[in-house]
């Protein structure tokens, strides 16, 4: 049976001032960080080990990956990098504060931009503070001004199927440290979650997601590693 193991980054400092992050890339705070030590402790003491790891080109996720490994022994473990993996891309609500904007443009609208699965935000405008068109890391990558949902998951699957279900189906054991949105495109995928329901799940910061998947990839079972003994 593959293993697979899904883990959302640590709390991060936008996290924290309840901004909109999306691509931005931002630090883990210093709960961030115990909580990726925390999850990785957590997997070494359940028996978890892995062979291949991916992540996103974000920091956060980076970091969770790193210091969940070094707590697991394992940071000699490989680990493929990809943009597909990256948060969903919230356009022009980057930086802002969700508070601040649901008093802007009414709780209704940002409902909406935040949690329906086909509506993006409006997008980054050109020149703004949080353009990434300079950043060497998404050079000659097609960097979006906006996502929905919906988005995401068009970016994330291929990847998946390209290039992580490869491996789960070779019998490696799989970890992925990445995002609410990233995240939430897989699981949407393995347990065939429908488009309404998939806006509401809430994915926690730092707490491991195991997958117990059919020789198919197809979920036998998910639950978070706290709730099982």
């Amino acid at each position: 049976m593959p293993t697979l193991v899904l883990i959302r980054h640590g709390q991060s400092a936008w996290n924290l001032e309840n901004r909109f992050t999306g691509w931005w890339d931002v630090n883990l705070t210093d709960q961030g960080a115990e909580e990726a030590k925390a999850a990785g402790r957590l997997m070494a003491d359940r028996g978890l080990d892995f062979d291949m790891c991916f992540t996103s080109f974000q920091t956060r996720a980076i970091k969770t990956l790193n210091l969940a490994l070094e707590e697991m022994g394992r940071l000699w473990l490989p680990v493929e990098k990809d943009w597909r993996l990256n948060e969903r891309h919230y356009g022009g609500l980057t930086g802002l504060d969700k508070a601040e904007m649901m008093a802007k443009a009414g709780e209704e609208q940002v409902r909406i931009w935040r949690r329906s699965f086909d509506v993006p935000p409006p997008p980054l405008e050109a020149g703004s503070a949080w353009d990434l068109a300079a950043d060497r890391r998404y050079a000659g990558i097609p960097i979006p001004n906006t996502e929905s949902l919906k988005d995401t998951i068009a970016r994330v699957l291929p990847y998946w199927n390209a290039r992580i279900a490869p491996e789960l189906k070779a019998g490696k054991r799989v970890l992925i440290s990445a995002h609410g949105n990233s995240l939430r495109a897989l699981v949407k995928h393995l347990s065939n979650i429908a488009d309404a329901e998939i806006t509401g799940l809430e994915i926690p910061t730092g707490q491991p997601i195991v997958y117990e998947l059919a020789d198919d990839l197809s979920a036998v079972d998910r639950y978070y590693l706290s709730e099982r003994g």
